[in-house]
């Protein structure tokens, strides 16, 4: 499990290699991409269903 030491460190490295101001620019493709993926998998699961309905009939 991650603890609060662990993300300060993580976010202190970050700032020193990316920069304060690339760090939100990070974060929101990070989400972003986040969110896509959820899109897909809930397509390809919708997808699949239709699929073998199809099938059954």
């Amino acid at each position: 499990m991650i603890g609060t030491t662990e993300i300060v460190v993580i976010a202190a490295t970050g700032m020193v290699l990316f920069g304060a101001s690339a760090l939100p620019k990070f974060a929101r493709s990070i989400g972003q991409a986040k969110k896509e993926l959820e899109k897909g998998l809930k397509e390809g699961a919708e997808e699949e269903k239709t699929t073998s309905e199809k099938e059954e009939s």
